[in-house]
């Protein structure tokens, strides 16, 4: 039965991970070392991989903060469903906070909902919730890039085999709701991939190591 205590513990959680997941920091790092806007320049995305176009350094630290503020976004729901919830905190307030994170990072209000693509947002998020799937969409990304030296079909691949993965380990522990939050996460950051995957299939994507002409 859904009470008015649920309903409010997800709506406080839902709206603090979206304001959480929606702090640029690509972009203000960006803007605060070297006065630009990363918007303007490379594929116009405020990750870490067009930001570590500008500055490698400034790319390292986007990923972690990034990450950081999807586990971020975890941890702060276990603490509002803990006190604001009937029960104790559950899987799915967790995956939850984990979706409205990523949908922060995707779509920030600060920057006119113009934001990156998710993955460093969900790892950091994903890693407290489900570490063991984690790990496995880690290999896959890694082997993926090694035998076609595309990361974003390497991220593409590890994301959408991402939810089977949890799946699988937890043996179906996870609820169907946070299961299906994940799946939902995941397919939005997957759709945010949609220009890499017009290139891809045009063949037109860049390769690691491949020379620019």
């Amino acid at each position: 039965m859904i009470t008015n205590s649920i309903v409010a513990t997800f709506v406080v959680i839902a709206v603090l991970s979206y304001l959480l997941g929606s702090i640029p920091f690509g972009y203000l790092l960006v803007r605060i070392v070297r006065g630009e806007d990363v918007r303007l320049s490379g594929s116009g995305n405020i990750g870490a991989t067009n930001v570590s176009r500008k500055s490698p350094m400034l790319g390292v630290i986007t990923l972690v903060l990034d990450a950081a503020k999807g586990a971020a976004a975890v941890v702060l729901a276990y603490v509002i469903a803990d006190r604001m919830g009937a029960g104790a905190p559950g899987y799915e307030d967790l995956a939850l906070a984990a979706l409205f994170a990523i949908l922060g990072h995707l779509f920030p209000v600060w920057l006119k909902f113009r934001g990156g693509k998710g993955v460093a947002t969900g790892l950091g998020a994903f890693a407290l919730i489900a570490p063991k799937a984690v790990v496995i969409a880690a290999i896959i990304f890694v082997t993926v890039v090694m035998v076609f030296r595309y990361v974003s079909l390497a991220s593409i691949v590890a994301v959408s085999l991402f939810p089977v993965a949890v799946w699988a380990i937890h043996q179906l522990a996870p609820p169907p709701a946070g299961l299906a939050l994940i799946a939902l996460a995941s397919l939005l950051i997957i759709l945010r991939h949609h220009q890499n995957i017009r290139r891809l299939l045009a063949g037109t994507e860049n390769r690691i190591g491949a020379r620019r002409a």
